[in-house]
This record gives structure tokens, C-alpha cells and sequence, in this order.
């Protein structure tokens, strides 16, 4: 039987962190064998204990690599993007392992161990990195998909998955017409069953998944042969599902109720309540415990430039479409929005501060609200809370729009790290579609991952306006 196509990106995920564990933890103990086979006392005390602490600078460096999205498989990167990824990677890796170090001395390698461990795992992981990106892009290992329909709802799989870094984990072979039904696919993409039927189309051509993504669906599906196909171990996917599993994102142009309801997800449930809840307290707790020196030094920059006041406080929409009062720091002028008109927030805003482009940029307005998430008003991870002018605006605008109040806003979210700030009712669309699949599959590892993730967004200065 054949697994299924998340489990298989799951897998591969898995795997490509598993093999760069090993690279990282050899590269320790061949430094460790460098440097001390020449004092076999020493050498064999250090082995003794190596393993651990290479266990420890493995698990440091891959997780210093996940918050800069080298195991993100929806992020394309440049070939510069990706080594500057790499080498950040390395160097926060280094900087997390030395307070380690600091706080628990027996953990420690040596300097000249951590260097060569480190310089020898860039190396490797490099190494590793190019030999994966062959093997997938050679399609060996790519699942081969088989599209039935060939309409508008199809043809969303050529507009929006179009690069060969939307499609490294398959290949489409074809799209079957549906009869009655109108043609968006361009006629050499067409695969046309004939008599034989779409089952031994399937076999014929080796299909791994099979997508069902007809324009009307009434009486145009060919359950028998779908049951046909599913009993062979071919999976058999809406053309929802899939877009939600290869690109992280709920496609609303192909979306109804029915699959929303029925698709699953939307975990409410009271182990979910708790561990979400001691999450946010955690996370919002460690993150002020840190950062309050930044917020003192952002006060009295923004109070010697502009005096005050240093915060300001909107109304914004939380959780069931309740208000609560948000609190940041004050990054525009005071008259920025005269008569209170509500207005997004444009590129070059000219109502920005020199110090508020600063701290915009860096998100360390964004700070105060840790506040909200320790009250309970926000949680860590979420939608991004927004104003009840623009959310009524765009609950007529936007379909769905109203579902992502089903839970808490976030400080950070899946749709901050996937999409630019938002500024119109397109982009409000648009990250919809990232905010939809976060309230679908929510859970504590997602958190942990975006919560990762945003290290990156930091630094890197995605989405900032």
C-alpha cells in the first residue's frame, strides 16, 4: 500500500533533518578525535562523554536552522538567500550553544572542538543540501499526479503552482477533460481515457495521486472508477486538500462549506485550550523577560524624538469577533489619522518616525503586546488581530473572511511568514488563505515551528511596512 502524499513530505522532512543530525554529530566527533588523539587520557575521557554533547550541538544547530526556514519546504531561496540562511544559521547556532555552555559547564567541547565541529558541519550540511536538491528535482522520487478536470478549478494548479519549487515533491502527467465541462487547460496538457476509463488510465500511466478538481461536480464524478483507483493504493484527493497540503494555504477559489466542515481540523479541544494557553504564557513570558531593556531604549528613543505619548492603543477584534484594546509603541505621527478614519499602512509611509521605520522594521513596536497574550486578550500564534473597520469592510469582501475569528489573534502568525503585510483587500485575501489553513491544523508543534520561523522574519525584514 502506498502512503500518502503528506505523509511522504512529512517523511522526507524527517529525513533530511535526521541525515544532517548525523553529518553534525560525526563532524563533533571526528573534531574531537583531531584534536585530543594525541592525549589518549584526555581523548578518552572526551569520548566518553561526546556523544551527548555532540547529540547537543546537532539538535542546536538543525534548530537554529529551522528558525531561519531551511527545513520550510513552501520557502524558495536564492542561491544567496540560502547561504546567508546558512551561515546565520551557524552563527546564532554557535552563540545558543556558547550560553549553554555558560549556564551548564559539563555540556562543554572545548573551543577548538566547537570550531572545527562547526566549520566541518557547514561543510557537510552544504554537502547534504546540494545532493537532495538532485535527487528531487531528477524525479525520481517526485509522486506522479494525475488531475481529473481540466476547467478553471484545475487549471489554478498551472497559475499558482507553476515553479519548479511549488512542484518539487511532484509532477503533473495530465489533466482529464471532463466531458460537458468547459476547457481552461491548454490541449497538450489533455489526457484522454478513451474506452479503457479512468482507473486503467491511472495504472497505465504509473499515477501515484489522482486530483479531483472537476469545475461542477454534479453528476460528473466517476465514483466507481475513484473507488477503483483507492483500493490500488492510488491516493485520491480533492483539489482543496491538495492545494492545502503542497502550498499551506486553503485555495478559496475552489473551497465550499461542505469541505471546510467535513475536511476536519479546527481543534478546539480542551488538551488543545491548555496546551496553546501554557504556550502563549511561556513563550510571551521567556520573550518580556528578555526583551524589556529593548523596550526601555525604544520608549526614550521615540519620547527624545517625538515626546510623547510613547504608546498608542486601537481597538481590534479578537476571538468570536469580541474587541479588545491592543497596545504598541508608537511609530507614526501623532495626527497620523486625523478625524479617526482607519487607514493601512503604505509603503514609505510619510506618517512613519525615523524612529518608528526603525522599530517597524525590526517589529520591536510589536513588543507591548506581549501584554495582550499574557492577559489572555491575544495568543502568541494566530491571525493578526485587525481593526473592527476594516474587518467589517472585509467580512462583505472577503468569503470566509469571518472564520479566522474563531480563535485568538496571534503576535505572530502562518500567514506573516508566508505573505507581506497586508494593505488592501487583495492581500487580505490572500493572506486569508494562510490564516485558514493555520485555524484548520493548528497544534503545538505549528507553534513551535512558526514561533522558529519568526526569528527569520526578524531578522531578514519580511512583511514589515
Amino acid at each position: 500500500m502506498k502512503s500518502s502524499p503528506a505523509r511522504r513530505k512529512a517523511n522526507a522532512a524527517r529525513i533530511l533533518w535526521l541525515i544532517e543530525m548525523v553529518v553534525i554529530f560525526a563532524a563533533v566527533m571526528i573534531a574531537g578525535w583531531l584534536r585530543f588523539h594525541a592525549d589518549r587520557e584526555y581523548g578518552q575521557v572526551f569520548a566518553e562523554q561526546a556523544p551527548v554533547r555532540a547529540v547537543l550541538v546537532a539538535l542546536f544547530i538543525t534548530g537554529a536552522m529551522t528558525a531561519f526556514g531551511l527545513y520550510q519546504p513552501h520557502l524558495r531561496h536564492s542561491r544567496m538567500d540560502f547561504a546567508l540562511r546558512i551561515a546565520f544559521s551557524f552563527v546564532f547556532g554557535g552563540v545558543a550553544l556558547a550560553v549553554l555552555y555558560y549556564l551548564f559547564p559539563p555540556a562543554y567541547i572545548g573551543r577548538g572542538v566547537l570550531v572545527m565541529s562547526l566549520a566541518a558541519s557547514a561543510i557537510g550540511v552544504l554537502l547534504v543540501r546540494l545532493a537532495w536538491v538532485r535527487v528531487f528535482h531528477s524525479g525520481v522520487l517526485k509522486r506522479r499526479v494525475l488531475v481529473f478536470g481540466a476547467g478553471v478549478n484545475a487549471d489554478l494548479i498551472n497559475s499558482r503552482m507553476r515553479r519548479k519549487s511549488d512542484r518539487r515533491s511532484f509532477t503533473v502527467v495530465g489533466f482529464v477533460p471532463v466531458p460537458g465541462q468547459t476547457l481552461q487547460v491548454s490541449q497538450e496538457l489533455l489526457v484522454h481515457p478513451g474506452e479503457a476509463g479512468l482507473a486503467e488510465l491511472v495504472e497505465r500511466l504509473g499515477i501515484d495521486e489522482l486530483v479531483i478538481a472537476p469545475d461542477e461536480r454534479r453528476g460528473g464524478l466517476p465514483m466507481e472508477e475513484m473507488l477503483q483507483c483507492a483500493q490500488a493504493g492510488v491516493a485520491v484527493t480533492d483539489v482543496s486538500s491538495f492545494f492545502e497540503r503542497e502550498a499551506g494555504m486553503v485555495q478559496l477559489n475552489v473551497v465550499d462549506p461542505s469541505w471546510l466542515v467535513f475536511s476536519g481540523g479546527f481543534d478546539h479541544s480542551a488538551p488543545r485550550r491548555l496546551s496553546k494557553r501554557f504556550f502563549d504564557l511561556v513563550a510571551a513570558g521567556s520573550l518580556l523577560l528578555v526583551s524589556w531593556p529593548l523596550m526601555l531604549l525604544t520608549a526614550l528613543a521615540i519620547w527624545l524624538e517625538s515626546g510623547g505619548p510613547v504608546l498608542y492603543r486601537q481597538v481590534r477584534v479578537g476571538e468570536r469577533g469580541s474587541h479588545f484594546t491592543l497596545t504598541k509603541f508608537r511609530s507614526m505621527r501623532v495626527d497620523a489619522e486625523k478625524g479617526g478614519v482607519a487607514v493601512w499602512a503604505s509603503r514609505n509611509d510619510d506618517r512613519t518616525t525615523r524612529v518608528g521605520k526603525f522599530i517597524r522594521k525590526t517589529r520591536l513596536d510589536e513588543l507591548p503586546q506581549l501584554f495582550a497574550v499574557l492577559r489572555g486578550d491575544m495568543s502568541f500564534v494566530g491571525p493578526r488581530p485587525e481593526r473592527p473597520q476594516f474587518v467589517d469592510m472585509l467580512n462583505g469582501e472577503v468569503r470566509y473572511y469571518g472564520v479566522r475569528h474563531c480563535m485568538k489573534p496571534g503576535l505572530t502568525g502562518w500567514a506573516q511568514l508566508r505573505y507581506p503585510y497586508g494593505a488592501s483587500v487583495r492581500d487580505a485575501e490572500e493572506k486569508l488563505k494562510f490564516d485558514l489553513f493555520y485555524v484548520k491544523n493548528h497544534g503545538l508543534v505549528f507553534d513551535v515551528m512558526i514561533l522558529l520561523q519568526t526569528v527569520e522574519v526578524v531578522m531578514f525584514g519580511r512583511g514589515a511596512r
